[in-house]
């Protein structure tokens, strides 16, 4: 059976066995004209005053005020580019009330990640931007001179937000709301925290204890000590005012969700939960699933992987795809590699113990791994299968499971399909298997009804 696959680049669909269970969710349908939903947005936004309104008001006595616009990275299809961006209506307004291009800045909320290249920037971000000599830099967590000290959160983590923000007189953040792992979805509070923070403001936000805490997953924002953390930043760097987008699978806009930081992001998570969670049947011997438009490399590929747990029996298998796009490295950090070593030579409970331990030193990127931990407590490490196309044949130690490479003469997604689930059917001696394919990847969260 074939079916589309518009989320990940190379893979126009998916040749799939005989009997799969296919599930996918429903996402409402696209604006019918997202430029005038965004001009709506900003001079109609929740529980705010209008965009225009608020940066008019900063000039008042200060003609020389500045405005922050953020914005995230390539690991989002959030639309800054091309008809119906929301970029470029925002420093329209900014222009048209009286900032100078010089003070108007656009940072791109990295977090921890790694900066984007010049090439990625011009590739996310509209031509008519920097034809209005409007400045684009990447949030730096190390730099911490280029980081303001705001003190600490109730929880004790260090609150070290980028200065360019702090020192902002308007300070605007951009986005997208949809399934995140550890945070429930993405956008809103995420563009400050961990989006403009200090590599050891993780320390905490992402440590052990918030990490493995049970309600630090999907769609959840209900005591999830992420979220709650995250908001904690936020409020006290604070914010103007936002804009953020829910998208469907061909990352058109299907709403726009403008004004309060908190209202306004409350508002879109409503509309990702109503159908973000797809009921199913019953759980496989076989999930297929892929990384989607995020798992640009590995360590992103996690965020598919731990979606897919809710489908997956107790000691089932896992046969992940994704397009390692990442010029810069194909798995993550080295921090990342080292602790994804220590799981693969152990297993995901072995490393959970290791990581609550008093005696693990923090590590940057620690969390991500921690999060492939929690779904090789329901598989075993051997019982995980992976490729991309940029994992070449024998590359692949020191990474938990098989790299689908190394079964044979694999060309693309589908070859990679069949050889994994041919390779299990040897290892079950042929016996009859379900097998269920999550068609939205990372962003849909599958539960038996």
């Amino acid at each position: 059976m074939h079916v589309p696959n518009p989320l990940i680049a190379g893979a126009k669909e998916f040749e799939l066995p005989a009997g799969t269970t296919v599930y996918n969710m429903s996402a409402p349908t696209a604006l019918a004209d997202p430029v005038k939903a965004i001009a709506e947005a900003l001079d109609h936004p929740i529980a705010s005053k209008p965009l225009r309104q608020i940066a008019k008001e900063k000039l008042v006595g200060k003609a020389d005020a500045t405005a922050v616009i953020v914005i995230s990275d390539n690991t989002r299809p959030v639309p800054y580019k091309g008809e119906g961006n929301i970029l470029v209506p925002i420093i329209e307004i900014l222009l048209e009330v009286g900032y100078k291009k010089e003070n108007i800045l656009v940072l791109i909320a990295t977090g921890t990640h790694r900066p984007m290249t010049a090439d990625e920037i011009e590739r996310i971000i509209d031509p008519w931007v920097f034809e209005q000599g409007v400045k684009v830099v990447n949030h730096d967590c190390l730099d911490y001179d280029a980081l303001t000290y705001l003190g600490k959160t109730e929880r004790g983590s260090e609150v070290r937000i980028s200065s360019l923000y702090v020192n902002a007189d308007m300070k605007i953040l951009t986005g997208l709301v949809e399934s995140h792992f550890m945070a429930g979805v993405s956008g809103g509070r995420k563009s400050i925290c961990p989006g403009l923070i200090s590599e050891m403001g993780t320390f905490l936000f992402h440590g052990a204890d918030l990490m493995g805490h049970p309600n630090s997953r999907d769609l959840n924002l209900e005591g999830n000590p992420v979220h709650e953390e995250s908001t904690a930043f936020a409020r006290m760097a604070g914010s103007d005012f936002i804009v953020n987008v829910t998208l469907d699978h061909a990352f058109a806009i299907t709403g726009v969700y403008a004004g309060d930081m908190e209202a306004a992001f409350h508002k879109a998570f409503e509309m990702v939960k109503g159908y973000a969670r797809i009921p199913i049947a019953e759980e496989a011997d076989i999930v297929i699933t892929h990384g989607g438009f995020v798992g640009i490399n590995h360590y992103q590929s996690a965020k598919a992987a731990f979606a897919a747990i809710g489908a997956m029996k107790k000691g089932g298998y896992l046969i992940s795809v994704a397009n390692f796009t990442d010029k810069k490295d194909i798995i993550g950090s080295v921090m990342y590699k080292t602790v994804l070593g220590v799981m693969s030579l152990s297993s995901g409970e072995q490393l959970t113990k290791l990581l609550h331990s008093p005696d693990w030193p923090f590590m940057p990127d620690q969390w991500q791994v921690q999060k492939w931990a929690t779904v090789f407590e329901k598989i075993p490490l051997a019982n995980y299968y992976h490729w991309a196309p940029q994992l070449a044949k024998g590359a692949g130690a020191g990474l938990p499971g098989h790299n689908i490479a190394n079964l044979g003469d694999i060309k693309d997604f589908n070859d990679a399909i069949k050889a994994a689930v041919e390779d299990i059917r040897k290892r079950e001696g042929g016996r009859e298997l379900k097998i269920t394919y999550l068609s939205d990847g990372p962003y849909a969260i599958p539960y038996v009804k």
